[in-house]
């Protein structure tokens, strides 16, 4: 099995921290979730595709902004929001 691999700009992952809490390494944990959804972000697709990951991560469940060039998952935001979690718990209801 290959290896998922992750980038992201660290000033970018220094300014989330500062605004959510959320580091782009602690990000990455929604990714190892079985039960994670997959969106598109159509909102902020225009340029490149863009997706939202939601997952559990160690203080909740996090939303990561994302984009997928290639074979690298580029993170671009992450944050515990409640739109996220609304959405995870009614996709995961009954599991």
């Amino acid at each position: 099995m290959r290896e998922t691999k992750f980038e992201w700009d660290p000033a970018k992952s220094a300014a989330n921290l500062e605004r959510h809490q959320v580091d782009f390494a602690e990000a990455q944990s929604a990714f190892l979730d079985p039960r994670r959804l997959i969106a598109v972000d159509s909102l902020h697709s225009s340029a490149e595709p863009r997706y939202f990951c939601i997952g559990s991560g160690p203080r909740g469940v996090l939303t990561v902004r994302f984009t997928y060039p290639g074979a690298i998952i580029r993170i671009i935001g992450a944050g515990y929001w409640r739109k996220g979690r609304r959405l995870y718990e009614q996709q995961n209801e009954g599991r």
